[in-house]
């Protein structure tokens, strides 16, 4: 049975007040944090009863079904359950490690709009969830007027052009914290921040920002590896981090599989003295986009695609329409299987389908919609995939491939026996 009818209250339960929440600031994560499951998706209505209703709550009712196709959220594939898994466990194993000394970390490796941010985030976010709970029994709770000394979980973004001053500043300012003059200054204010607010997970974004052909590069790099001295788990996330440099010198310990990292530094703007000289152990995880070779691999895709499909708000739509016939196929040639790409095509093809009146989607009309991406101008050209602009829709033909497709050794859709 269809969801009721919004009532006529004139309350907006969809719009957001105020811009979105920056998580590389403490009240940021926390308020996102806290309001990251909120969303209310419009409700599923007949067109019968859409268009029983008046007007104004039609033009209402076509703006919550906008921003429910805008804000399907964050759907877990087999590929983020492995990081998910993997960073949960890292994080409280961790925590739960009253010796000193250094904590091995991680590092989450992909390209650009595979979602590695937002799987860190709502992995670490989770956690801290969990963490709090445990805590609330020893600790006393934040006092309205005050500030929150409890901050388990830190986020923050790799400066564009990295400097140790710079890595400390992203990380003072996280925490709301004044900025020293003095790199030695700096240094010893992160580590107060980080144990004065019981922090245990720091996430650094964007860290293959990091060339490592120039010395400061070199020295935040050192910098970034004494901070795990710090009780703290350390989540490097970045585009081809194999490839960047970051673990040059480094090897895979046959017996963990962990990458077993040494020091690089020879520059001198950090000091050596400073940084503890020996190795760091990471584990160097993957976040792959959907391939369509194998059965595994078309049955994932498919499943997603129909997570998609239950979130959308179509009045033609019907089961399958992304999961059944050509579709699935065309889906994948328009985003080689990248879960942002894939995103934004939807997105912008139920915006179009609301606004013309087809309310649906079919290979037709999204080969006229092209994939755009928005702002990149803060993104590395690393992270930008390569968009196919436009795509010709696959030519229809009797046979249907979707949920129900039988394939052959290679993966290929082929005739049910």
């Amino acid at each position: 049975m269809a969801d009721r009818a919004p009532d006529d209250s004139g309350i907006v339960p969809f719009l957001r007040a105020g811009p979105p929440p920056d998580r590389t600031r403490r009240e940021g994560w926390r308020q996102w944090r806290e309001q990251r499951d909120l969303f209310t998706p419009a409700p599923k209505l007949s067109l019968e009863q859409y268009t029983a209703m008046s007007p104004r709550r039609r033009a209402l009712h076509d703006l919550h079904r906008t921003a429910t196709h805008m804000n399907i959220g964050l759907l877990e594939t087999p590929m983020s359950a492995r990081i998910t898994k993997l960073m949960r466990g890292r994080l409280r194993n961790n925590a739960l490690t009253f010796e000193p000394g250094t904590r091995d970390g991680l590092m989450i490796s992909g390209g650009g709009y595979l979602g590695k941010t937002e799987t860190a985030c709502a992995a670490a976010a989770a956690f801290e969830d969990v963490w709090r709970d445990l805590h609330r029994q020893l600790l006393p709770p934040p006092t309205e007027g005050t500030r929150d000394l409890f901050v388990p979980v830190a986020y923050c973004r790799t400066p564009v052009r990295a400097t140790p001053k710079g890595l400390c500043a992203v990380i003072l300012d996280f925490f709301g914290a004044p900025l020293p003059k003095t790199l030695n200054s700096m240094i010893r204010a992160v580590r107060d921040s980080l144990r004065d607010h019981r922090t245990t997970a720091l996430l650094l974004d964007d860290i293959t920002r990091l060339r490592l052909h120039r010395e400061d590069d070199q020295d935040t790099l050192d910098l970034i590896r004494e901070l795990m001295d710090l009780n703290v788990t350390l989540v490097l996330i970045g585009v081809d981090i194999p490839n960047s440099g970051l673990v040059r010198g480094g090897y895979p310990d046959p017996r963990t599989g962990q990458w077993i990292v040494p020091p690089v530094s020879t520059g001198k703007s950090f000091n050596p003295a400073a940084a503890t000289q020996t190795e760091r152990r990471f584990d160097l995880v993957d976040l792959d986009p959907f391939d369509y070779d194998t059965t595994d691999g078309i049955t994932a895709f498919l499943d997603h695609l129909a997570g998609i499909e239950d979130r959308l708000r179509l009045f033609h739509a019907w089961p399958g329409m992304l999961t059944e016939g050509e579709m699935p196929e065309y889906l994948y040639r328009r985003t080689h299987g990248i879960v942002g790409l894939l995103k934004r095509l939807i997105e912008d093809g139920s915006t179009d389908a609301i606004e013309s009146g087809t309310e649906k989607l079919t290979p037709e009309q999204l080969a006229a919609i092209p994939i755009r991406l928005g702002n990149i101008t803060d993104r590395d050209p690393s992270e930008i995939p390569p968009i196919p602009q436009t795509a010709e829709p696959v030519p229809r033909t009797p046979r249907r491939r979707g949920r129900n497709t039988v394939f052959d050794d290679t993966g290929r859709a082929a005739e049910a026996p």
